[in-house]
């Protein structure tokens, strides 16, 4: 699942070195989202933003998951990540299936 969700960001940054400048690009990678203060993001940004901090939060997931089962983390520390994880995953899940019933009632449009 972290696999698809990388290779979905992956894309969507390739998308958006290509269509953005190279300078705007590059000091936006650098400074994040504080590049992008008071300026509006594209659609493609925002999901790609989405996307890797939903994958960070999935791996601080795993991550104190396999702490807790070694003993090496609070139980309180393992369950709040486990369940910000599920809940990024299911907003996540929410956003595709709104994309997905969109397209659809595009393609459902008579020409």
């Amino acid at each position: 699942m972290i696999d698809a969700i990388k290779t979905i960001s992956a894309a969507i940054s390739t998308v958006k070195d290509v269509t953005s400048t190279s300078s705007a690009s590059s000091a936006q990678s650098i400074l994040g989202g504080a590049a992008t203060a008071g300026k509006s993001q594209s659609f493609a940004e925002v999901m790609g933003n989405m996307a890797t901090e939903m994958t960070n939060g999935l791996r601080q997931s795993e991550v104190n998951s396999i702490q807790g089962i070694r003993g090496e983390a609070n139980t309180r520390e393992v369950i709040d990540s486990v369940m910000n994880a599920e809940q990024s995953l299911q907003t996540a899940i929410a956003i595709r299936d709104k994309v997905v019933s969109a397209y659809l009632e595009i393609a459902r449009m008579p020409i």
